[in-house]
C-alpha cells in the first residue's frame, strides 16, 4: 500500500465510537476517572479524527509538488478547515440560542428548526471548507448543551430516536458498498495489522497522552485495551475512498491502494468491537478498576426534600446527582451547588449525560406514584436489585392489610407531602449519635411521629439509606441522620425539642 493511503487509513482509525464505548461502560462500571477519560476520549476524537484525515487527503491530492508547498498547502487547508468549522459552529450555536431564548419559534417548530439548522451548519461550514462540517456540529452542541435553557430538554428527547434512527440506516447503506471481491483482496495480511492496531498503537498512545495524570499503571492498561472504532471511522473512510477513486489527479496505484480503506477499516470496526467489547468486563475485573461498591446516589426529584437530602450527601463527600423536569427546581438546586440535571429520569439519554461510574443507589422521591416505580425498575437493572428506593403511596399507608414492598424509603408513614413539609420546617438534616444499642432501640421504639429518619452513618464514614422494612443494627460509632426537630437522649428516654422555624 502507498506510504499516503496509509497514513490516511491511519487517521481513519484514530477515532473511537461513543455509541460503542456508552454500553460497554454501562455493563463495566470501571472507577468514575477511567469512565470519564474513555467516554470524553470518544466524544471529542470524532471532529479531531476527522481533521486529521482531511490532512492526510491533502497530502494525497499535493503528492506532485515539491516538499515545502506540499507541507503548506496541507497545513493551510487543515487551518482553514478548523476556522471554518470553529466560525460555523459558535455562530449557529449563539442563533439557536437566541432563537429559543426569545421564544421566537413555535413548539411545534423546535425540533424541526433545529435539526434544519444543524444541517445547515454542516453545509455551510463544508462549502467554507471541505469537512470541517462534523468538527461545526460538535461545536455547536457543546455550547448549546451548555446554555442550561430548558427548550434543550425537547430537542435531546428528539435526537435520542433520531440517532438510533440514522446510524442504524448509515451502518446499512455503509456496509452495502463492501463488494465481496474487495474482501477477498485483504488476505491474512490484515491480521497483523490488525494486531499492530490493538497491542502496539492504542497502549502506546494512551500511556503517551497520559503522562503526567493521575492514573495508574492498571487503569492505563484498561483504557489502552478499550478503543472500539464506530461509525465516524467507517463513513469519513467511504467519502475519502470514493473521492480519491474518482480523481483523475491521484495515480493508479493510490486509486487501486485506496478500494482497500473501505473494507480494512470496517475490518478494524468489526474486530475492536467484537473482541473489547466481548472481554472488557472480564479485563476490567482483573486489573481491578471495577468499581466494586459505587456509593454515590441519583435522586430523582430537586424539590426542598429532596435538595436537603442531596446536600447532606454532599457535605459528606458522596457523590450525588438530582434530576428534574421542574425549571424552578432545577434553580433552587443550582443556588445551592448541587449538581441537577433537567431530563426526564426515564430517557435513554440519561446515561449519556450523567456520569453514573460511581453512582450505585437510587431514590425516588416524586409525588408520581406511578414514575417512581417505573424509575426503581428501570435503575435496578442498572445498578442491581437493592439499590433503588422510593417513597411510600398514599394507598400503601391507607391499606396496611396490603404486603408492603422491601423498596420503602425513611418509614411506612414518610409519603412525599410529609417529606416536603419537613423539610421545609428543617431544612437540613440533623445528626443523632449513639452510645449504646439501647439507646438505638429506644429510639426506633418510639421514634418522633414528627420526625423522619432518613441515614445511618457509620464509623468509617459509609451513609446508608433508612429502610422501612429494614432493620438499623447498631455499632459503635453509628449516627442516624434525620430530618425534624432536635432529638435529646437522655438515661433511655426519649425528649424532642421544639424548635422555633426562622
Amino acid at each position: 500500500m502507498d506510504i499516503r493511503i496509509a497514513l490516511l487509513f491511519g487517521a481513519l482509525i484514530i477515532v473511537t465510537g461513543p455509541t460503542v464505548i456508552g454500553p460497554i461502560l454501562r455493563n463495566v462500571r470501571p472507577v468514575k476517572k477511567v469512565a470519564t477519560v474513555v467516554k470524553w476520549e470518544g466524544i471529542l476524537i470524532d471532529p479531531i479524527g476527522a481533521l486529521v484525515a482531511v490532512l492526510m487527503y491533502e497530502f494525497i491530492l499535493t503528492q506532485e509538488a515539491g516538499a515545502p508547498q506540499f507541507t503548506l498547502t496541507a497545513m493551510i487547508t487543515f487551518g482553514k478547515t478548523v476556522l471554518s468549522g470553529a466560525f460555523m459552529g459558535v455562530i449557529s450555536a449563539y442563533f439557536l440560542y437566541y432563537l429559543l431564548k426569545r421564544k421566537l419559534v413555535p413548539d411545534y417548530l423546535r425540533n424541526v428548526l433545529s435539526l434544519a439548522l444543524v444541517v445547515a451548519c454542516y453545509a455551510f461550514a463544508d462549502l467554507m471548507a471541505k469537512e470541517s462540517g462534523l468538527l461545526a456540529v460538535t461545536l455547536m452542541g457543546m455550547i448549546l448543551a451548555n446554555t442550561r435553557l430548558p427548550e434543550i430538554h425537547e430537542i435531546l428527547t428528539f435526537k435520542e430516536s433520531l440517532v438510533i434512527l440514522l446510524i442504524s440506516i448509515l451502518f446499512i447503506i455503509l456496509s452495502a458498498n463492501i463488494d465481496l471481491d474487495q474482501l477477498q483482496l485483504l488476505g491474512w495480511g490484515t491480521i497483523p495489522v490488525f494486531l499492530v492496531v490493538v497491542f502496539l498503537l492504542r497502549p502506546l498512545s494512551v500511556f503517551l497522552s497520559s503522562i503526567g495524570s493521575n492514573l495508574n499503571i492498571r487503569e492505563r492498561i484498561f483504557i489502552s485495551w478499550i478503543g472500539p472504532r464506530g461509525i465516524v471511522a467507517a463513513a469519513v473512510a467511504s467519502i475519502f475512498a470514493l473521492s480519491i477513486m474518482e480523481n483523475p489527479a491521484v495515480s493508479p496505484q493510490e486509486r487501486a491502494d485506496a478500494q482497500l480503506l473501505i473494507p480494512l477499516t470496517f475490518m478494524i470496526i468489526l474486530g475492536t468491537v467484537v473482541l473489547q467489547g466481548s472481554t472488557a468486563k472480564p479485563v476490567a475485573r482483573w486489573l481491578g478498576v471495577i468499581d466494586r461498591d459505587p456509593n454515590g446516589y441519583l435522586i430523582l426529584g430537586a424539590h426542598e426534600g429532596a435538595r436537603a437530602i442531596a446536600k447532606y450527601l454532599q457535605n459528606n463527600g458522596v457523590h450525588v446527582v438530582l434530576v428534574d423536569t421542574s425549571h424552578n427546581n432545577i434553580n433552587e438546586a443550582r443556588m445551592m451547588n448541587l449538581p441537577v440535571m433537567e431530563l426526564n429520569i426515564l430517557s435513554e439519554y440519561l446515561t449519556e449525560q450523567i456520569e453514573l461510574a460511581d453512582i450505585g443507589y437510587f431514590l425516588a422521591l416524586t409525588s408520581n406514584n406511578e414514575l417512581n416505580i417505573l424509575a426503581c425498575r428501570k435503575f435496578r437493572k442498572e445498578f442491581g436489585r437493592d439499590t433503588s428506593y422510593r417513597l411510600i403511596t398514599r394507598n400503601e399507608m391507607k391499606f396496611t392489610s396490603l404486603v408492603r414492598p422491601k423498596d420503602i424509603l425513611f418509614g411506612h408513614d414518610v409519603d412525599f407531602y410529609k417529606l416536603i413539609s419537613l423539610a421545609r420546617k428543617y431544612p437540613t438534616l440533623q445528626e443523632l449519635p449513639f452510645e449504646s444499642k439501647e439507646q438505638l432501640q429506644a429510639l426506633l421504639a418510639d421514634f418522633p411521629a414528627n420526625d423522619a429518619p432518613i441515614f445511618t452513618k457509620h464509623k468509617n464514614g459509609q451513609i446508608n439509606v433508612v429502610l422501612a422494612e429494614r432493620e438499623i443494627d447498631y455499632e459503635e460509632g453509628l449516627t442516624l441522620a434525620y430530618m425534624g426537630a432536635h432529638i435529646n437522649l437522655d438515661n433511655e428516654e426519649l425528649h424532642e425539642e421544639e424548635e422555633s422555624v426562622s
